[in-house]
């Protein structure tokens, strides 16, 4: 597995490398869930893998170290005392991360000997392992709100040797208890950076996040730092992938019936329009997001293919070379919604970033461009979001 995400260019040797290498994964994850089911089968049916029992073995090693994300929860279950065997129906409550990503964001993180960190969202306990590893048990801190999990984590922590404090409590509260933190860590997405876990950096602190807003299909990282006075200030990375949406945040999907309605309805089309920008710019599609919220991309379509379930609206895209024709369905304009949004971004600059201002009443802004061609957004904390807002 490390072989690979080296290969790929997801991981250099390094502290991160070694610590991945020398961490038995099966330790961290005896039992997984693999998926018996076909992705829109329902009920879903999935399988309890456990390493004690050795027929189970050869699987499982093939699913803890695939790269991909790991199911290690069924419905908010305890993590020990479950016995193996199949599931049907309910949901997976607790995954550990691709590890595509995971690994270059811890690198992202810089951990070091000797610092302290805070690692939101314990899980299956792979990057609180990986922060002990590389910085010193003593110094790190895991918190989860699902106290099973976080009794789980704990004693198989132990069991490698590390005797981190383990936390059940709100990450986004963070754990003031221990801070400040020079590092923290948060696997799971949230609408913007919690307050708390600012106030908790320590001068010179950094704070990795993805945030998200309620269309789920164009993540970003933000990474807030603090400078050797404790000052904040923070950047909005537009990013292929990112973590899924935390505790309490339930955002739109496209079920497998409204995918079949966005390939194959009758709609209206208009021809010759400039085409949308390219999935490449995803500082683009990033703002299309947060300021047209409800938005969800079908990536596995041929085509670019937006629906709004909430709408029951869609829109289809095909591109002809420098021109595209579109297909339109619903009460609402998708189609007028990039354009007026492309047309912003086209005018800041086309950006692939954007600052984080935190403004003194707590609100926060990611902002691109200044004046006339500023492009921006607040990052707002409720929960759905409302329509997206211009400043």
């Amino acid at each position: 597995m490390v072989a690979r995400l080296i290969k790929h260019g997801d991981l250099a040797p390094g502290p991160v490398s070694d610590a991945l290498l020398t961490l038995p994964r099966q330790a961290l994850m005896p039992q997984a869930y693999v998926r018996r089911s076909a992705p829109d089968e329902t009920p879903p049916c999935w399988e309890l893998l456990d390493w004690s029992v050795p027929d189970d073995r050869e699987e499982l090693l093939r699913v803890l170290h695939s790269g991909d994300s790991v199911s290690i929860q069924h419905d908010g279950e305890p993590l020990r005392g479950r016995g193996r065997g199949r599931r049907s129906g309910g949901a997976m409550t607790s995954m550990s991360s691709v590890m595509g990503m995971t690994s270059v964001l811890l690198q992202e993180l810089d951990l070091r000997g000797g610092q302290r960190v805070l690692d939101v969202g314990t899980g299956a306990g792979v990057t609180a392992a990986v922060a002990c590893h590389v910085c010193g048990d003593a110094g790190v801190t895991t918190i989860d709100r699902d106290a099973q999990l976080t009794a789980a984590a704990e004693i198989r922590l132990a069991q490698l040797g590390f005797a981190p404090a383990v936390v059940a409590g709100d990450g986004e509260a963070g754990w003031p208890d221990r801070a400040p933190y020079d590092r923290e860590f948060v696997s799971f997405a949230v609408p913007r950076v919690p307050p708390a876990l600012v106030e908790q950096l320590a001068p010179e602190g950094r704070l990795l996040v993805t945030v998200g807003s309620s269309s789920p299909s164009w993540p970003g990282l933000a990474m807030v730092t603090t400078n050797p006075q404790g000052r904040a200030q923070g950047v909005l990375r537009a990013v292929e992938f990112g973590h899924r949406a935390g505790w309490g945040w339930d955002r739109p999907f496209l079920d497998a019936a409204f995918r079949t309605r966005m390939a194959a309805q009758a709609g209206v089309t208009v021809s010759r329009l400039r085409p949308p920008p390219p999935d490449a710019a995803r500082g683009f599609w990033l703002a299309l997001g947060h300021l047209r919220p409800g938005l969800v991309r079908n990536f596995g379509a041929e085509e670019v293919a937006i629906g709004a379930p909430q709408d029951d609206s869609w829109v289809r895209v095909t591109r002809d070379g420098v021109k595209c024709t579109v297909t339109e369905f619903g009460p609402r304009g998708i189609w007028q919604e990039i354009e007026e949004i492309a047309t912003r971004w086209r005018a800041a600059g086309e950006p692939s970033e954007y600052r984080i201002e935190f403004d003194p009443d707590g609100t926060q802004w990611a902002v691109a461009g200044s004046g006339r061609t500023r492009l921006s957004w607040p990052l707002n904390d409720d929960r759905p979001f409302e329509n997206g807002d211009l400043r």
